[in-house]
């Protein structure tokens, strides 16, 4: 029963990955790749990101008094009208039409997040990792058909008529969900803020809140900025950008369908360093190169690097902190989520200030900074008698 449930309500996590890669595949249809004020672009990202904080709040009044199935249905439909309305306000309207767009669809996202993750919770405490896996996967699929869809309709369609093709596919979801039964409703979690409060006091909760921190900023500044940065460093044309775009989130998902299949034989602790070295050979690779070989190249390294590093992430904190939760806002491991999600929207301020190929350079060092934390948690479970980071169940 949990099995048929949670196969209905993962279809969620594939309308966020459409939702929260959106930014990063429309702006250069926006022909935001011609302007030079790159802190106008990060306010886009800041209204998503206000609008997930939002969603936080909203979800906490809904689900207890509509159930998932309404959620994660006005959630879609909300999506399919801020496809619309942003549809209505394309450039030539002003900017701050397309930051409130923004904002709704950050609220459609973070409502997405919470619902499924309320419907899968009983296997999520089950199987941390392996949850966190095939939801990212899920997520990835719409984070590629998202850039995908953009490249492929560049120079066929108005703007306008690729966002109203594009809201028909969250439209459809929300009539699929209202008519679902979905939800095995879990009860509601509230964490005191008393709680909250002796997080920040745990040295461990501040190394992994601090990882969490760096990689979610480092995943996001590359999938909001990458089109962007392509083009104005190396010239490529936006459908090309677009297609490197897509081929990042390409590496992303293969990585970790890879890396699921060969969790069980590997441990943790090594597979883990392996990707974050890699992510950061990619990231020096997208820094130094100026040709279409090099980007690729290096994209494809920071995808396969990236793609392991938050579920285990995940699971290790589930296993320290069983109050954690990644569908709901629990302390200091929420702030680290949302605090990571600013990044994209400081990088438009720092590339306005030094250029465009500081939005690379940035996830370099916050790749190293992640690096740094993984060897200071590792000591830290050393010297603690934990061990490694491998989990003490091997079933994942």
């Amino acid at each position: 029963m949990h099995a048929s449930a949670s196969r209905k309500a993962l279809g969620g996590f594939f309308i966020s990955g459409l939702l929260m890669s959106f930014p990063g595949a429309i702006l250069p249809a926006w022909g935001y790749h011609l302007r030079s004020d790159f802190s106008t672009t990060g306010y886009f990202f800041l209204g998503m990101n206000l609008g997930v904080l939002a969603s936080l709040w909203i979800a906490l009044i809904l689900l207890p008094r509509r159930g998932t199935n309404f959620v994660l249905s006005i959630a879609c439909a909300l999506a399919a009208g801020a496809m619309g309305y942003l549809a209505l306000f394309s450039p030539p309207a002003p900017d701050w039409t397309r930051i409130l767009g923004f904002f709704i669809i950050g609220i459609a996202a973070g409502l997405l997040n919470t619902a499924v993750f309320h419907a899968i919770s009983t296997i999520y405490q089950i199987n941390s990792a392996a949850t966190i896996n095939l939801a990212g996967t899920f997520f990835g699929v719409g984070c590629l058909t998202t850039s995908l869809f953009i490249a492929f309709t560049f120079n066929a369609y108005t703007v306008a008529s690729r966002l109203i093709l594009f809201a028909v596919i969250p439209a459809i979801f929300s009539i699929a969900f209202a008519r679902a039964r979905v939800a095995i409703d879990a009860p509601i979690r509230h964490r005191p803020w008393q709680q909250v409060a002796r997080d920040f006091r745990n040295p461990l909760a501040i190394l992994f809140s601090l990882l969490l921190f760096f990689q979610f900023g480092n995943e996001w500044s590359i999938a909001g900025w990458l089109p962007l940065f392509l083009i104005h460093r190396i010239g490529v044309s936006p459908v090309t950008a677009l297609v490197l775009l897509s081929v990042f989130w390409l590496a992303l998902l293969l990585g970790r369908i890879v890396c699921q299949a060969i969790l069980p034989s590997v441990g943790h602790g090594k597979l883990l360093m392996t990707n974050v070295v890699t992510a950061m050979l990619g990231c020096i690779t997208l820094v130094l190169t100026n040709n279409e070989f090099g980007a690729t190249m290096g994209i494809l390294l920071v995808g396969f690097g990236f793609s392991i590093i938050y579920p285990l992430v995940v699971e290790k904190i589930g296993a320290r902190f069983p109050n954690y939760h990644p569908g709901y806002f629990n302390g200091i491991f929420s702030f680290a989520l949302t605090g990571g999600m600013l990044a994209p929207w400081l990088l438009g301020y720092l590339a306005d200030w030094s250029g465009v190929e500081i939005v690379m350079a940035l996830p370099m060092a916050g790749t190293c900074a992640v690096f740094m934390l993984l060897v200071a948690i590792m000591v830290e479970s050393k010297l603690s008698g934990r061990g490694s980071l491998q989990p003490e169940d091997h079933r994942i």
